[in-house]
């Protein structure tokens, strides 16, 4: 009888705390939330972070707040998050680069984005296309192959983050062409240096390129994303253009840390999903030239997966490897 009325109390302190943990995510969130960027206060990540934490702010009645920690590749961001306490206080603005890309290329992280995360929602899509100068006799893909194997000497590419680099060369295992990498510091830096001709193309995100495509500067070949860039329909995708298997986006997106409870990564999931696609916000990232996505945690986690996998072989068939 004894050992009944333990067991009967244990089962009433677990139904307890069950209980009130239920209660705890319900209340959620009963302060302010932080938003951890791995970059500088003014860029595409940290916009958009803004954008949406406004709008989650009024919907969940708590200041969302913004932390920028730049620098590394967004590691410092990921790693601080990584380590934080699964409540939904602090999450993570995730890039692609940081999420995916890190991992295939560096030997050692300080944090797994399968292990240390939880995908949360994807925010938007980051179109990327290759361009060229309309100097050269190359207005296809067909013809930029055969222009490179042809003048090997001027068969090169710039390149200004590792994102670009792996999708560059997943363009060179899918066509063949003999390409070179030239680094810059950034993509406008890119840009320019296909329309001075010291670089023969560069694959680049359409909102530092756009106003060189509508002057004239350069010429845009096709697009990696699935589907034509509503802003230049005259632009084929990869696939259309004879290349498949190059459907490549870049994103961002909200990570939580591991082991936080389901329901308010739910809670944030539909926060997300319900916001980016708001008319004000869809036309906000319109004019920032990114598509408002927004996904379940389960789509999310799917995407981080296959992305890793992917850029993982690319990176290990090119031989790229980065040092901590």
């Amino acid at each position: 009888m004894r050992w009944l009325a333990r067991a009967s109390i244990a089962g009433l302190s677990l139904g307890l705390l069950g209980l009130a943990g239920a209660q705890a995510d319900t209340a959620y969130p009963n302060k302010p939330i932080h938003i951890v960027v791995g970059f500088a206060a003014g860029g595409g990540n940290d916009i958009l972070a803004r954008l949406v934490g406004q709008k989650l702010s009024e919907h969940l009645g708590q200041p969302v707040v913004i932390d920028n920690k730049p620098g590394a590749s967004s590691i410092i961001a990921a790693e601080f998050v990584a380590h934080a306490a699964p409540d939904g206080y602090t999450l993570l603005m995730g890039p692609s680069g940081a999420m995916t890309v890190n991992p295939a290329v560096y030997a050692k992280l300080p944090y797994a984005p399968l292990r240390d995360f939880i995908p949360v929602s994807q925010i938007a899509e980051f179109p990327l296309m290759l361009v060229v100068s309309p100097k050269l006799p190359i207005a296809s893909i067909g013809e930029l192959v055969a222009y490179a194997k042809a003048n090997p000497a001027k068969a090169n590419y710039a390149s200004s983050s590792t994102a670009f680099q792996l999708t560059t060369e997943l363009f060179k295992q899918k066509t063949g062409a003999p390409l070179e990498m030239i680094n810059y510091k950034s993509g406008n830096e890119m840009i320019l240096s296909v329309v001075s001709g010291e670089a023969l193309m560069t694959i680049v995100d359409t909102a530092p390129v756009g106003p060189q495509i509508l002057s004239g500067n350069v010429r845009a070949l096709a697009v990696t994303a699935g589907r034509r860039v509503a802003d230049y329909p005259q632009v084929p995708t990869m696939a259309e253009a004879g290349v498949p298997g190059m459907t490549v986006s870049l994103w961002t997106g909200f990570f939580a840390p591991a082991r936080t409870p389901s329901a308010i990564v739910v809670t944030l999931q539909d926060e997300v999903m319900r916001i980016v696609h708001l008319p004000d916000i869809a036309a906000r990232m319109k004019n920032l030239a990114v598509e408002p996505t927004g996904t379940t945690s389960a789509a999310f986690a799917h995407i981080v997966s296959t992305d890793i996998a992917r850029w993982t072989e690319v990176a290990k068939a090119s031989h790229i490897k980065l040092d901590p």
